[in-house]
């Protein structure tokens, strides 16, 4: 226990350290925070008027924006990973150990500022969904379990980015591992119903981990029943943020050995 203040104190100056860097790279942040904004509002404004939800919300606006939140999760997420395998390809990390740095405080840096800077993302894209007519009717109860889902969502996929950093060889492979993360939204209820899908994506698209936490979201926002859905997403989010976290400490020794 007697590591514990010194381990805290390694991972706020590498919080520091991220949070400088990500401000230096404004390019990337740009393209994380734009990217998800542009996509609502091609859904909305070019194919909100020929996609049919078969449900009772007053426009599409209504039922995709749950969904791209938590896409700008995942592509916010995405940066991690490069950054990672970036200090792990520049020898920086060689330097850290010298100085008695150990891989935790440096992996929790990273996702503590990813954390960050998707929260930022993530309250800009609902900007831009209130201006374009999103209407949430969420109660006080709601907007703290909303945000209770979005938040273990990101910190999951923070982590699970943080070890597929550590997995890839060059930043580039890393930016494309993340792809495959950026991707489960679209075959899921972010953007129609899975009822309109082909039968035989049902299986994947209700139990893959991003749909119960969009139906969450969707319920939450718009005050309707919920049933089970945030608490399997919670469970879902603890199951990635568990297996992410062993799996990214054994990585961080196999590559520092």
């Amino acid at each position: 226990m007697s590591d514990a203040p010194g381990v805290l104190t390694h991972a706020a100056v590498m919080t520091g350290r991220s949070l400088r860097i990500s401000r230096r790279n404004l390019d990337a942040m740009i393209t994380a925070m734009m990217l998800p904004i542009m996509l609502m509002l091609i859904f909305v404004y070019f194919f909100g008027g020929a996609i049919e939800t078969g449900t009772a919300y007053d426009s599409y606006v209504m039922y995709v924006v749950p969904g791209v939140l938590l896409l700008c999760a995942g592509f916010g997420s995405a940066t991690t990973a490069v950054a990672v395998s970036e200090d792990m390809k520049g020898g920086i990390i060689d330097r850290f150990r010298s100085l008695d740095v150990g891989g935790a405080p440096v992996l929790a840096g990273h996702v503590v500022a990813s954390t960050v800077r998707n929260l930022v993302s993530t309250t800009l894209v609902f900007g831009v969904a209130l201006l374009i007519g999103f209407r949430p009717a969420a109660s006080l109860g709601g907007w703290i379990a909303v945000a209770g889902v979005l938040l273990a969502y990101i910190v999951a996929l923070s982590w699970i980015s943080a070890a597929i950093g550590l997995l890839a060889r060059t930043p580039e492979a890393a930016g494309g591992f993340t792809f495959f993360m950026s991707f489960l939204p679209y075959p899921s209820s972010a953007f129609v119903p899975v009822d309109s899908m082909p039968g035989w994506l049902h299986g994947f698209a209700d139990h893959q981990p991003v749909t119960p936490a969009i139906e969450a979201l969707r319920g939450l926002l718009l005050a309707q029943p919920v049933g089970n859905a945030p608490w399997i997403a919670l469970a879902w989010a603890a199951g990635i943020l568990t297996v992410a976290i062993g799996l990214s400490g054994v990585l961080f020794r196999i590559r520092t050995a």
